[in-house]
């Protein structure tokens, strides 16, 4: 067999590994939490959806982990997260 497909074979034996139970052969990139980054601003679930144009169903999927933020929503929060007074802040000042 050829190199490549040598490691095809072991990443596909090692997800089904992980798929059965086994957690020493793989991980899972966990996403923002996005509970604790809206608790950092004291702002409701529907007033943290507002502030970050978005609808108040996403910040519910998120927190209850239904739906993970995509790349650029995770920026988003990661910024929220580093400095919540100044990132919601510049949120507002870009929607004009």
């Amino acid at each position: 067999m050829t190199k490549a497909f040598d490691k095809i074979a072991a990443g596909l034996a090692d997800a089904i590994a992980f798929a059965q139970g086994d957690t020493t052969k793989g991980r899972v990139a966990a996403g923002p939490d996005v509970k604790a980054i809206r608790a950092k601003t004291k702002l409701s679930q529907a007033k943290f959806a507002e502030r970050l144009r978005v609808p108040v169903a996403t910040v519910r999927d998120w927190e209850q982990h239904r739906r993970s933020p995509d790349a650029p929503a995770r920026t988003l929060l990661g910024m929220v997260n580093a400095d919540p007074k100044a990132a919601l802040a510049l949120i507002e000042k870009g929607v004009g």
